[in-house]
């Protein structure tokens, strides 16, 4: 964790924050135990639908719903969207939208690997 200080009648005040990057590691590692998403069943979607549904998050956090509901690619019982606009539900918004984008990337790196492996 990143330490941050803010100085309160002249004296430091440590206040610890997760970065982007800690929370996005936390929500793939939570999706992955707790939902039981693993390598195996990501390299069965089709080329980019992670990727799109992370848009799909990042875009309803922008306020963008119609388009990120038309572009949902899963069925809808899967499309958890925030229920308000509070700064806690728009960092929740684009973590799982960060996690998603980062299992698209790691599928694409072991599809790549796979192929040069081939060669």
């Amino acid at each position: 964790m990143l330490e941050f200080y803010c100085k309160v009648n002249e004296s430091p005040i440590p206040k610890l924050l997760s970065t982007g990057v800690e929370l996005i590691t936390k929500e793939r590692e939570r999706q992955m135990l707790e939902e039981g998403w693993s390598a195996e069943h990501d390299d069965k979607h089709p080329r980019g639908h992670l990727a799109l549904a992370g848009a799909c998050y990042a875009l309803n956090f922008a306020l963008y719903e119609k388009i990120a509901k038309e572009l949902w690619p899963w069925d809808w019982e899967w499309w958890k969207p925030a229920k308000t606009a509070t700064l806690t539900d728009g960092i929740r918004e684009l973590t799982k939208a960060g996690a998603l984008i980062a299992a698209e990337i790691d599928k694409l790196q072991r599809t790549q690997s796979n192929q040069e492996a081939v060669k």
